[in-house]
């Protein structure tokens, strides 16, 4: 055997196990993983997260027989009993309309109620339209198989007629098929600025 073959036939054996030798030491000497890394959330939430059962940022979506999209979110929601219905933080709604206008409502706390169809909107209520309406309540009741609503209580609107305030609101069709209205009643005051609807 001349000195070439002897040489190959030694790296043959050499070689792998050099490969051998310095695959075992770095697994020998990796670092170990350290089992008391902190979790990356604020304590806070980790309190609120264990207090009781909630669902994180929960999402409702349906469509109207008309046609008209309905859109409901919030940060968290808390499961109820039998006594009372399910809460929500930061909910808020979207309904687009097949016609092309558009409302969307935020609020503070709130409860979806899916058995009877409706969004109950609570504390620091506001309503945007499309065409530049801004309607501010403390409480609205809004259907989620149409587009229906009506704030029980005082409301306050602005927009590029000037200002109003009311009693009362109601969001509705006069006809199934009909354009959507609000409605504004008991004891309406309008503050009219004809300067603000030209621009």
């Amino acid at each position: 055997m001349d000195g070439y073959s002897r040489l190959v036939a030694y790296l043959k054996v050499l070689l792998p196990l050099t490969a051998l030798a310095l695959m075992s030491t770095m697994f020998l000497i990796s670092r170990g993983v350290d089992t008391e890394a902190v979790v990356p959330f604020a304590q806070q939430d980790l309190q609120d997260r264990t207090r009781g059962q909630q669902i994180t940022a929960p999402f409702y979506s349906g469509t109207t027989a008309k046609g008209d999209e309905i859109m409901v979110t919030a940060k968290s929601a808390r499961p109820g009993s039998a006594s009372s219905p399910a809460t929500a933080l930061n909910l808020e709604a979207e309904i687009r309309m097949v016609e092309g206008g558009s409302f969307f409502m935020s609020s503070d706390t709130g409860a979806l109620r899916p058995d009877k169809d409706i969004a109950n909107f609570r504390g620091d209520v506001e309503i945007l339209t499309s065409d530049g309406l801004k309607v501010t309540t403390d409480a609205l009741n809004a259907a989620l198989n149409g587009v229906r609503a009506d704030s029980p209580g005082p409301v306050q609107a602005s927009g590029a007629f000037g200002a109003l305030t009311a009693g009362a609101m109601q969001i509705d069709t006069k006809t199934e098929d009909g354009p959507v209205h609000m409605v504004f009643n008991k004891g309406v005051k309008l503050l009219y600025d004809p300067q603000q609807s030209e621009r």
